[in-house]
């Protein structure tokens, strides 16, 4: 698969099967994404890749505290607030997941499991943690969000599919207790991968996109 390709093709996935990924398809993928650039080739990050029973007791552990709701912990602090047409895009994403899998706005329980789907990773077999050390700067986080990229689209030339996010980390205690990440790392996003489950109603969505037009301004070309 051609870079392009995969760059049309990914999409976040939120139904898994449970089939494993070999340690070997792990390997690769992450021995290729180790080509990412980085500031001044720092390549400031630390990966914690959970499988297996370790991932099955931290899945049932996140899962145990969002159903007490205990709050979330993100060790990279989300936003506040977004501006209103990045507000618009995730909810009228939330509303295209809800209107998929049947969910009226006002059924407070359906929404529940629909959001505790984040903290059972999705099913997925396979969860990538990445770490930087709690000293450097937004500059780093850049880095590690250029390594997410490169994993996901390696992902795709083995047929593994995938998706980063926030809540995959909602825990960090529980995680860095698990994986025995040290107190100098922060734990900043978790990528879930494995194979897609297509018969999974979580899977049939897929988010749009801006057109160039929008997005891009040009000056002298």
């Amino acid at each position: 698969m051609n870079v392009i390709d995969a760059l049309y093709s990914r999409m976040s996935i939120r139904g898994f099967k449970p089939d494993s990924v070999s340690k070997e398809t792990i390997d690769k993928i992450l021995e290729a994404a180790m080509h990412t650039p980085s500031w001044g080739n720092t390549q400031p990050w630390e990966i914690f890749v959970a499988a297996g029973d370790a991932l099955e007791k931290l899945r049932q552990t996140c899962l145990s505290n969002y159903q007490k709701e205990l709050p979330v912990k993100l060790e990279v602090p989300a936003a506040l607030s977004f501006p209103p047409a990045l507000k618009k895009r995730t909810e009228e994403s939330t509303a295209g997941r809800m209107e998929i899998l049947g969910i009226k706005r006002e059924d407070k329980n359906a929404r529940k499991i629909m959001s505790g789907q984040n903290y059972r990773f999705f099913g997925a077999p396979v969860v990538i943690y990445l770490c930087m050390d709690r000293s450097l700067s937004n500059w780093s986080l850049f880095d590690l969000g250029a390594l997410s990229q490169s994993i996901m689209l390696a992902a795709q030339e083995f047929g593994i599919d995938s998706i980063p996010a926030a809540l995959l980390v909602a825990y960090p205690d529980e995680i860095r207790a698990e994986l025995e990440i040290p107190q100098d790392l922060e734990i900043v996003i978790g990528i879930a991968l494995g194979y897609r489950d297509v018969q999974s109603l979580y899977s049939k969505f897929r988010s749009s996109r801006r057109p160039l037009y929008e997005v891009v301004r040009y000056k002298g070309i």
